[in-house]
């Protein structure tokens, strides 16, 4: 019997349903994103602006970047956990990453919602 030696964080299951479910949230927004423009592509400033004051597109875009925030979390996490091994070096690595991530959907927010 092979003893199985476990090591890591666990979090392979969970990381792995995020990295899913946030890349079907994108392709979803990407395909719609697609389909608006090839049907009804905005022409000026005012079109563009139209098309993102509606409540459902800021939202849809909102959910959009929040998804990209989420699956850029979990990558840089494994990266970091994988190929930085000081311990403080990685937790500043790690705080450095998601302040980032939180400004940037606190900057997303505010120019979605100032449409």
């Amino acid at each position: 019997m092979v003893k199985r030696v476990v090591v890591g964080a666990h979090y392979g299951l969970r990381d792995w349903l995020i990295q899913r479910v946030t890349a079907v949230v994108m392709a979803a927004y990407a395909l719609l994103f697609a389909l608006i423009l090839i049907f009804s592509p905005p022409a000026h400033y005012g079109a563009w602006r139209a098309l993102f004051s509606s409540q459902a597109m800021k939202l849809a875009s909102f959910v959009f970047l929040v998804s990209v925030l989420l699956h850029a979390w979990v990558g840089m996490r494994d990266i970091l956990m994988d190929y930085v091994k000081p311990t403080g070096l990685r937790l500043g690595l790690h705080s450095i990453v998601l302040l980032a991530l939180v400004a940037y959907a606190g900057w997303g927010l505010q120019i979605l919602w100032s449409v």
